[in-house]
């Protein structure tokens, strides 16, 4: 026979900042809702590139690697209709690469050497970063434009430093943890508006 442990009121302190954290979810969605056509627009962009052949990279650190990672995942996988798979890379996954780099030419140059490497002119990056401060995305964002990429920087409050360095941003006013939410939000969003103008070019004639 089980012994259940007794229901006890949620300590003050904990819950309180419970309560804090989701007070602020609402917010930061309402942030993303506010660039919904930003959103979009990006969507357009990276359904015509990369059905034209060109690649997605993407990059984070922590957390927003994650993100990273999920959006590249979305276009070699699928969002949630069928089209063929598309060329996108989370530069923070290929492990041996990242640790080589990291060893042999500092962690600053982690994403920059990567870019230099991948990137080819008409390519997009997308860096996600709560902060807008990492050195080594900033470091990517200059590896890009000597390379011919689009940037685009996905970051929490503006002004920050990514966003000023990137030809666009999308900026969520929100706490950092709450900004990383609506990051998500932000990525589905824009695989959307990709598979849709997918679907557009596919019906107008392309391969697809």
């Amino acid at each position: 026979m089980s012994i259940e442990s007794p229901v006890t009121a949620p300590v003050a302190g904990p819950e309180q900042a419970v309560l804090d954290h989701l007070a602020q979810t609402q917010p930061a969605l309402l942030s993303v809702q506010r660039q919904a056509r930003h959103l979009t627009e990006w969507g357009l962009e990276l359904a015509a590139r990369l059905f034209a052949g060109h690649r997605l990279l993407t990059a984070g650190n922590g957390g927003s690697a994650a993100e990273a990672q999920h959006l590249s995942a979305e276009l070699v996988g699928r969002f949630d209709g069928e089209r063929r798979p598309f060329s996108a890379i989370a530069l923070h996954a290929e492990t041996s690469a990242v640790t080589a780099i990291a060893n042999d030419y500092g962690f600053d140059q982690l994403y920059a050497r990567q870019v230099q490497g991948h990137g080819r002119p008409g390519d997009v990056l997308i860096l996600f970063s709560t902060s807008g401060a990492s050195p080594n995305l900033l470091a990517a964002v200059q590896a890009a434009h000597g390379a011919g990429l689009r940037t685009w920087a996905l970051t929490g409050r503006a002004p920050n430093p990514l966003a000023s360095a990137c030809e666009d941003f999308i900026a969520i006013d929100a706490p950092a943890a709450n900004a990383q939410e609506a990051h998500l939000v932000a990525l589905h969003a824009l695989c959307r508006s990709f598979d849709a103008e997918i679907e557009r070019l596919t019906n107008a004639g392309g391969t697809a």
